[in-house]
């Protein structure tokens, strides 16, 4: 019996996929987990940045205090150089005052049974200079006050306010003080006492002023300043050969 011969084998294409198997179960699919907001960011301090300070605002603050503390350089630097021209261009001096003469009309003590009484007319000239070439002094009312005597001794004389004037440059006015008292109580040793340094021309005599002094430069007044003058202090009988100078006190009452 004679053999057949054998077919060959067909092999399978690639891909090829038998009808008959089973397909496989498809793979599972990798759960992905639930997405998270990022977190906020903090700053060293623990704050969250959407409380950190916004720089714009901080570099104007810085901008205007800059600006404002240059400008007030400026405005103190241009006031020096405007106080150093106009002292160098005026060579400004204060006024001078000296007592060039008092006297006692009517002095009389009179001693009553309630006591001994004063009598008498105070009369002072106040000699006022002023020693500028460019510059103006303008006075305001001036109250003034006279006294006799010393320490626990001082007895008033009266006051008397004299009408603001004006001064002019290289100008020198004497002033006219007059003040009275009549019938003015006072204690019998007083009274003894005064009446006896009288007529020693030891009495001590006193002028106080109060008043206001502006400069004036070029037609234009310059302020006020409040100014405290007293005068005296010495006895008649120095007043007779010397005429004391004032002293001046500002911004004193």
């Amino acid at each position: 019996m004679s053999d057949y011969p054998m077919k060959p084998v067909l092999q399978k294409p690639p891909g090829y996929r038998d009808p008959n198997t089973p397909s496989p179960p498809p793979p599972p699919v990798a759960s992905r987990p639930p997405q998270q907001p990022p977190p906020m960011r903090k700053t060293a301090a623990g704050m969250p940045t959407t409380f950190r300070p916004k720089r714009r605002r901080r570099n104007c603050f810085k901008s205007c205090c800059c600006c404002v503390c240059i400008t007030i350089v400026l405005l103190i630097f241009l006031f020096l150089i405007a106080t150093a021209v106009f002292y160098l261009w005026f060579d400004p001096k204060l006024p001078t005052f000296s007592l060039s003469s008092f006297r006692l009309d009517g002095f009389k003590l009179t001693d009553d049974p309630d006591g001994s009484s004063l009598s008498s007319t105070a009369v002072a000239r106040v000699e006022m200079r002023n020693p500028n070439t460019k510059l103006v002094f303008y006075y305001g009312d001036t109250a003034v006050d006279m006294s006799v005597g010393s320490g626990n001794d001082e007895t008033q004389m009266g006051d008397a306010t004299i009408e603001g004037f004006r001064q002019g440059p290289k100008n020198s006015t004497s002033v006219k003080v007059e003040t009275s008292v009549k019938n003015q109580l006072v204690d019998r040793g007083l009274a003894k006492r005064l009446a006896s340094k009288f007529q020693s021309k030891d009495l001590v005599i006193n002028v106080v002023a109060k008043t206001k002094v502006g400069l004036g430069v070029g037609g234009m007044k310059i302020g006020m300043l409040a100014v405290n003058l007293r005068c005296g202090g010495v006895s008649l009988s120095k007043l007779d050969t010397d005429s004391p100078k004032c002293i001046l006190n500002t911004l004193k009452w």
